[in-house]
């Protein structure tokens, strides 16, 4: 809150939290108690000039409709679905929307005069939950997001992990398998390419493939295309080749979440994404396996992995409070 001299009133000031993805732009009002009072989205334009112009247009409709103005809101914050260099607000590369080396800054600058904040969409998800979901009131923090890749941020002493380069933690293209399979990314054996849901949705296929007379593929016959929660569903009936894949699947991320265990030592574990909407069903066999690669697990213990609670509304809680994390 501030206090208006001109009205002899204290004002509450808000704040803009924008989530951008290669499909849509999400965006909220945000106020000094992590609510998004007013909310809206817009489909992301083919263009990085139009989507820009999109977003600005975004934020002015939803301060109108509170009967806000620019001058109410003390920053915007913008997740983007990729590495931002710090100070510039220049993407590096967003793949889904070929977004590369252009200034998501200046763009925006043409259209807003408040203080404008970026970071990776991964990164303001764990500030979102850190902040006003499952992680609250924690100082270490790390979180994955499990969809189409593996998105990650860490939370250290209550700051956001930048490194020394600014850049951040890309935990999906934390290498886990030696000479593995080749990630989208150019690399191979990310973490990305085991534990997302694209992968999961692979094994799945090739458990499919392996067990013709699984309840996999009569589950394929009824629903039509095979998704993240095939499997799970599958495991319920204890279908055989689906437990393997659950079991193949959730080694796979205990193995890559002991890693950071023993790098960080967090005091908690979210984990976020579609898959996350299995709920139990994975984060069990993940909590059983997670001592197998945490190192003195029986004298130290890991942390605790929990389901992020805040959904979608954590990329614009994050992004509206960036400023007070890094």
């Amino acid at each position: 809150m501030v206090f208006d001299q001109s009205l002899g009133v204290i004002r509450m000031r808000y704040r803009f939290g924008v989530d951008i993805g290669g499909t849509s732009v999400k965006a909220g009002v945000v106020d000094e108690n992590y609510r998004i009072l007013s909310r809206g989205s817009v489909r992301t334009p083919d263009t990085f000039e139009k989507s820009m112009k999109a977003v600005a247009d975004l934020l002015f409709d939803l301060a109108g409709q509170m009967g806000l103005s620019e001058s109410d809101f003390s920053c915007a914050g913008f997740g983007v679905p990729c590495s931002v260099i710090p100070g510039t607000g220049r993407l590096v590369f967003a793949n889904n929307t070929n977004w590369k080396n252009v200034s998501i800054k200046n763009e925006l600058s043409k259209y807003l005069s408040i203080p404008l904040y970026f970071g990776n969409d991964a990164n303001c998800a764990v500030i979102g939950e850190t902040l006003a979901g499952a992680a609250r009131g924690k100082k270490h923090v790390v979180m994955i997001t499990l969809g189409t890749g593996v998105g990650g941020g860490i939370i250290i002493d209550g700051k956001m992990f930048a490194g020394g380069d600014g850049l951040g933690a890309e935990i999906g293209h934390m290498p886990i398998v030696y000479n593995g399979i080749r990630c989208t990314c150019g690399l191979s054996g990310c973490f990305e390419c085991y534990a997302s849901a694209t992968a999961l949705i692979r094994q799945t296929k090739e458990a499919m493939a392996a067990h013709p007379e699984s309840a996999l593929n009569a589950w394929a016959k009824e629903h039509g295309e095979v998704n993240g929660q095939t499997a799970f569903d599958c495991a319920k009936e204890k279908d055989p080749a689906a437990m393997e894949v659950i079991d193949q699947y959730t080694s796979y991320i205990a193995t890559g979440l002991g890693g950071l265990v023993n790098i960080f030592r967090p005091e908690l574990f979210i984990i976020g994404g579609g898959v996350s909407n299995a709920g139990d069903a994975l984060l069990d066999p993940v909590r059983a396996k997670l001592s197998s690669y945490t190192l003195a697990y029986d004298v130290v213990g890991s942390a605790p992995v929990q389901k992020a609670i805040l959904g979608n509304d954590a990329g614009m809680i994050g992004a509206a409070y960036l400023d007070q994390m890094n």
